[in-house]
């Protein structure tokens, strides 16, 4: 008779919090605020060329019984060549890969690039399986602080965690908004 030895290994998982990692890194706060500003310039710059083109129509539309065809064709034409324009142009800043888009990617992907660095060196230091990310769209029901490791990944590179030692240390886990049941409740609910 043969004998197969199995060995069952443990696996280690636990989870960090990007939405907090990220709001207590102030380069990330700046970066933020500094893509918020251009994209208030450029929304701006898009609605002042609008404004303009408003105003070609609605002399257009007023001057309309006196133009010849001609003319008429001519300021539809220029209205319409506009439009195309402006079009273009919040194409170019908002769209697919566009300014914004490429801006985002300038000022925030160095940072998130940072933090993923310091969770792989974390999941591997501590031969963790996987390393969930509660702010995803990932469904976390229930979640122990016990296995939050974003305070580690926030001291890993160099910035000061804000979140309070003594929730961690209480134990107290934490249920998804709009779940029926209080924090730190356990229990079976009641029939």
């Amino acid at each position: 008779m043969m004998s197969v030895a199995t060995s069952s290994f443990a696996q280690k998982y636990c989870y960090v919090n990007s939405e907090y990692i990220l709001s207590n890194i102030p380069a990330y706060k700046a970066a933020m605020e500094s893509l918020d500003n251009q994209s208030q310039q450029w929304q701006k710059e898009i609605e002042d060329k609008y404004a303009i083109i408003d105003k070609l129509y609605k002399t257009y539309q007023a001057e309309q019984v006196l133009l010849t065809e001609e003319m008429k064709k001519r300021r539809q034409d220029e209205i319409s060549t506009k439009e195309k324009d402006v079009k273009d142009l919040q194409k170019q800043r908002f769209g697919y890969e566009g300014d914004l888009f490429k801006k985002k990617q300038e000022l925030v992907k160095p940072i998130q690039d940072k933090i993923y660095n310091a969770v792989k060196k974390m999941a591997i230091d501590g031969s963790y399986a996987v390393v969930f990310d509660k702010a995803s769209d990932l469904i976390m029901l229930y979640t122990n602080p016990k296995y939050d490791k974003s305070d580690d990944i926030l001291n890993a590179l160099g910035y000061k965690p804000a979140k309070k030692e003594a929730e961690k240390k209480a134990g107290g886990g934490t249920l998804n908004p709009g779940s029926e049941r209080p924090k730190n409740d356990v229990s079976e609910p009641k029939k």
